[in-house]
Formats: C-alpha cells, structure tokens, sequence
C-alpha cells in the first residue's frame, strides 16, 4: 500500500506486525517491543526510518544496536538511537 494513501493508523499496525515477525527471534522480540510501545508516537518522517530499517535486515540491525558495526547515515538517526536505548532499558 501506498504510504501516501495509508492512515498513519494502518500504517503503524502494519509495522508492528512486520517488526515482530522479522525472521530472527532476537530482533523480533526487540522490534516488536519497540514498535508496540513507540511507533504510535512517531511521525511520518521516523516511521519512513523505521521502515528503512526494517529494510536492511536483522544482522545488520542487531550489529548496529550492539554496536557492533555501523550503519549507513542514512540510517543513523532518531528512530535508530530510540531503539539502541530502548534496548539498553529492558532485559530478555
């Protein structure tokens, strides 16, 4: 669907089930906790970034939230440094 034509509410639902079915169970448990809590408030802009992110796969998400490699700048903004500390907040 069109991110032009989607309501931000589709859209959001859309995302939380696409970051919680990822295909790796440790990015899924950690995108999806952080979607569910945190998508809803972000704009259309860090929506597009969360998408992008979902985009470039889970090893590279989880070496990025690790710190174990570093992304694009493209990548390298809000919604990524909300995930790195929204990791760092909870425990598995």
């Amino acid at each position: 669907m069109d991110s032009q034509t989607e309501t931000h509410a589709l859209r959001v639902k859309r995302l939380i089930y696409r970051a919680s079915y990822t295909g790796m169970k440790e990015t899924d448990l950690l995108l999806g906790q952080f979607a569910r809590r945190f998508l809803e408030t972000l704009d259309e802009r860090q929506l597009d970034e969360f998408e992008a992110l979902l985009d470039a796969g889970d090893p590279n998400i989880l070496d990025w939230v690790k710190g174990d490699g570093r992304p694009p700048e493209t990548l390298d903004g809000r919604v990524l440094e909300l995930i790195k500390k929204f990791n760092k907040d909870i425990s598995f």
